[in-house]
């Protein structure tokens, strides 16, 4: 299946809301901060991901020697993944979301603001615009990622 772009001036990337920010209640502010940054959101669901999908997820990571702890937490409690899409949409949630160890995301960031530590970091998104592309078609179906382009805006604007 193919993870369609629905206008070429836009990206989409994934986003996962992770445990420790459920845990937390800090969701909500995840997602404002990127809403935010003029991301919409084209897709969304809450689940318990379990180990094979977070093995497959991470499989990058499989030969270092925090992926199982890795895995462990991604599945210890529910997650939210959403798409988001916009303008740079992978690079702007990286900015938004910081470096992956809190301790060196600049201030102002989701990660120095709010996340405990490099493995309680809140929040995943994809690293590049290929790399979104498979992590999306990972937590969602064509049928689940909604066009919510620049019309449905002029209609509630």
């Amino acid at each position: 299946m193919q993870v369609r772009q629905t206008d070429p001036k836009e990206g989409t990337s994934l986003v996962l809301i992770k445990p420790d920010a459920m845990q937390r209640r800090l969701a909500g502010q995840i997602i404002s901060r990127l809403e935010a940054q003029g991301l919409r959101i084209v897709a969304a669901k809450m689940l318990q991901m379990d180990k094979a999908l977070a093995q497959h997820h991470y499989a990058i990571h499989e030969s270092k020697p925090f992926f199982h702890d890795l895995v462990a937490f991604i599945t210890s409690s529910p997650i939210i993944a959403l798409v988001f899409q916009g303008k740079n949409a992978v690079e702007v949630i990286r900015q938004t979301m910081g470096e992956t160890d809190p301790a060196k995301a600049k201030p102002g960031t989701i990660r120095a603001d709010l996340a405990l530590d490099i493995q309680h970091n809140l929040v995943h998104g994809s690293d590049s615009i290929e790399t979104a592309l498979q992590e999306i078609q990972l937590f969602f179906s064509k049928d689940e990622i909604f066009d919510c382009g620049r019309d449905a805006e002029k209609r509630i604007c």
